[in-house]
């Protein structure tokens, strides 16, 4: 990171280069800041100009809660951001504000209803019951990233949407090129187009051909004109990506720490009532992404933490900082699976809180208590520094998790 001379039109600008981190460190400019400028301007590897990085728990919060800061005029706009192409479509849920973003978030909640999450979670359960019995009876080793959790993942996510087994292996291709950090504006544009028709013509489908699933409930109410496809689109889109690789990598990185940390796994297994506690730890933990998220454009003067972010500025958060905050945890660079404190960020704040945030949850603490239960012997097959990390990509976790028992 370089620090030019302060500009005598305001604070200095931070070069964020977000490189590749090993593991689960901590990316040292957020954490500095967090600690020396919670509220600064940065500049990242793609866009133009600079924008604000918001740290701190509480202005964290206060962000992502204020009315006055948009995600709807983000678009068009060249910010500077972590990725040469914008990851969430013009028009699409995530650059929404209300009413526009309260119309859509409704049209989705009986999915997350208490039906579905039941029988979303017997569905996990069996499944991962399943893998596991197959891991067993092939024996070790094996690799946790890519024969259990990212499998999981998967069916859960096809389960939800309605997406044919048969065609995962296409939209995880999609997925792995809209989340890629090199992947080009114009290639972004293209897999976007891809997918987007995938999602379309799937729809079409299921008007005709409804069942039990997330697009046939999406393509029912677009028929009475309560959503436009662009909107369906983006709302399969996100919740494809947040299924196929945010809590593959996420949970992967969860069962990491697990086989990393063997004393307080230990007091887990012997005390599995723990477990939900563990995982919302675990959340709060593990840096989940390189760079940032989705921004917001300030529509008015707007002061946080004792600074004035000036009208039509780009502010971004950085909720995994905000996990860190001495103010709100105790010791909180530390691993703690007994920890009870103030609730974590991991999935957001405000309006745009993560609408899968219950059932990610529901399937981490699933797959890791399943294997707390069958796999008593669990451990890394090799040394935990040569564990390879993905890199280039939004979401972190590690490539291969190859486990022995």
């Amino acid at each position: 990171m370089t620090e030019p001379p302060r500009p005598p039109h305001g604070p200095v600008v931070h070069d964020w280069a977000v490189g590749p981190l090993p593991g689960t460190d901590f990316d040292p400019v957020p954490y500095r800041l967090l600690h020396e400028e919670p509220v600064a301007r940065i500049r990242l590897p793609h866009g133009e100009g600079h924008a604000w990085l918001v740290t701190r728990y509480e202005d964290v919060k206060l962000v992502s809660a204020d009315a006055r800061l948009s995600r709807a005029l983000t678009v068009g706009r060249p910010i500077t951001s972590t990725t040469p192409h914008t990851l969430a479509p013009a028009g699409g849920v995530g650059r929404a504000d209300p009413p526009d973003h309260t119309r859509l978030r409704r049209l989705i909640a009986p999915t997350f209803g208490r039906r579905r999450i039941t029988e979303l979670r017997e569905h996990t359960r069996q499944a991962a019951e399943a893998r596991a019995r197959v891991l067993l009876d092939t024996g070790p080793p094996a690799d946790l990233a890519d024969d259990f959790v990212g499998p999981l993942s998967a069916t859960v996510v096809a389960e939800l949407l309605g997406v044919p087994a048969a065609d995962l292996g296409r939209v995880d291709t999609w997925r792995a090129g809209l989340l890629a950090h090199d992947t080009t504006a114009a290639a972004g544009e293209s897999v976007k187009r891809q997918i987007a028709g995938y999602f379309a013509d799937l729809a079409r489908h299921r008007a005709d051909h409804p069942a039990d699933d997330l697009v046939s409930e999406l393509a029912a109410a677009r028929a009475t004109g309560a959503l436009s496809t662009p909107e369906l689109v983006s709302m399969a889109v996100m919740l494809t990506l947040n299924g196929l690789d945010a809590v593959r990598n996420i949970v992967a990185t969860m069962a990491y720490l697990l086989l990393t940390h063997p004393g307080q796994t230990a007091r887990l297994r012997a005390r599995p009532a723990g477990l939900p506690r563990a995982v919302d730890e675990l959340l709060r933990f593990i840096p989940q992404r390189n760079g940032v998220g989705m921004p917001r454009i300030a529509t008015a003067d707007i002061e946080v933490g004792g600074v004035t972010i000036p009208e039509g500025d780009a502010v971004y958060v950085f909720y995994p900082a905000a996990n860190r905050d001495p103010a709100v945890f105790t010791d909180p660079d530390r691993l703690d699976l007994d920890r009870d404190e103030g609730p974590h960020l991991a999935f957001g704040h405000g309006a745009h809180y993560c609408a899968g945030a219950q059932l990610a949850r529901l399937e981490a603490e699933i797959m890791l208590g399943t294997l707390l239960q069958h796999f008593p012997g669990l451990a890394l097959a090799r040394p935990a520094d040569t564990i390879a990390w993905r890199t280039g990509s939004v979401n972190r976790g590690p490539e291969h998790l190859p486990v022995t028992w």
